[in-house]
């Protein structure tokens, strides 16, 4: 197998997991655009390939240091929490059209938006480090730059996908269901900064 290929499904398999970028992704596109989401996407892709950049480089260790995994785990929950309590918020508000100013107005504050939630658990260095790790060979002898190329377009693909998909039957959802998808979206963004707040303590 290439290494372009290796990263691909690497890629595709992590971008198409169930998470919080996923969720604002889902929540962005039925209350904006396509492109939106493609953006969050983006943001997301370039995010994991430096991260997966830094876990074959083996920068995973340096995460053994419990100041820094505390830390970090401190710093993406506040992040997350901020997220998915702005979400939750602009779902009691009735209007419809789309993220406040403050999240994912449009692509390009979409892309921010996106870059700060999937950076804000650094701890995933230490999941691409072992995901290398469980593919063996092919990724010992794999080429960095091909690898990563094929992470961020398999990231990138897994949210277009996403993306597509919401944008074909979002013209079918009515608005108590597009504001029933903001709370649980907001609700649920805020249970993985939960979750991630009790594994950085739990770590500790």
């Amino acid at each position: 197998m290439s290494s372009f290929a290796l990263g691909l499904g690497l890629g595709l398999f992590v971008g198409g997991q169930p998470g919080p970028v996923s969720l604002l992704c889902a929540r962005s596109v039925l209350r904006g655009a396509f492109a939106t989401g493609v953006a969050i996407g983006a943001g997301a892709a370039l995010i994991d390939a430096l991260y997966a950049a830094l876990g074959l480089a083996g920068a995973a260790t340096a995460l053994e240091l419990e100041p820094l995994r505390v830390g970090f785990g401190v710093v993406g929950v506040l992040v997350l929490a901020g997220i998915g309590a702005r979400t939750l918020w602009s779902a009691f508000r009735v209007r419809l059209g789309g993220e406040s100013d403050e999240e994912v107005a449009g692509p390009r504050r979409a892309f921010l938006t996106a870059l700060a939630a999937t950076a804000s658990n650094p701890l995933t260095i230490a999941t691409w480090a072992a995901l290398f790790t469980a593919a063996g060979g092919g990724a010992a002898g794999a080429s960095p730059l091909p690898l990563l190329a094929g992470v961020a377009l398999g990231t990138l693909t897994a949210f277009s996908l996403l993306s597509g998909l919401l944008a074909l039957v979002r013209a079918h959802l009515g608005e108590r269901l597009l504001a029933l998808f903001d709370v649980v979206a907001g609700a649920g963004l805020l249970g993985f900064a939960g979750l991630l707040g009790y594994r950085t303590s739990a770590d500790g």
